[in-house]
């Protein structure tokens, strides 16, 4: 069975009550239940975790190394600025997928840069929750 990490950032832990007309009504709470659904449903074993600070983000990633088959990470707003957890991933080269709610080459022109992406092997965005599924799937297949 393949272990998965999926790695939340910073403010998706405030879905539901944020930016409802990018995010949508359901909750931080919602979205893990939908991903330990679709673990079990694809026979993924999943650890799932969330931090608003960039350190404890790149610590989770280097704690990864030897223990998880992949990654999936949606690093938020860290995603556009955070050179760590780039050299995090590319230190522990740990397949990764990085997945976004939302489209960020459809949002605001600093979204656009995607330091996560320069690790990952394949980046899923724009699709919701549905997303982490779509990421779980491609270790399935990998």
């Amino acid at each position: 069975m393949k272990k998965v990490l999926v790695i939340n950032g910073v403010n998706l832990n405030m879905l539901g009550i944020r930016e409802k007309q990018l995010y949508g009504e359901q909750s931080f709470a919602q979205l893990e239940r939908y991903i330990k659904q679709c673990a079990k449903e694809l026979g993924v074993k999943v650890t799932l975790k969330q931090s608003n600070r960039e350190g404890e983000i790149v610590e989770m990633i280097q704690l990864a190394y030897g223990r998880f088959d992949g990654i999936v990470i949606n690093a938020g707003a860290y995603t556009h600025t955070s050179i760590a957890i780039l050299d995090a991933l590319k230190a522990v080269a740990i397949p990764t997928v990085e997945v976004h709610l939302t489209d960020i080459n459809a949002r605001e022109d600093f979204r656009r840069l995607s330091y996560v992406s320069m690790a990952a092997e394949k980046t899923v965005a724009g699709k919701g929750f549905e997303g982490y599924r779509e990421a779980l799937e491609y270790f399935v297949e990998k």
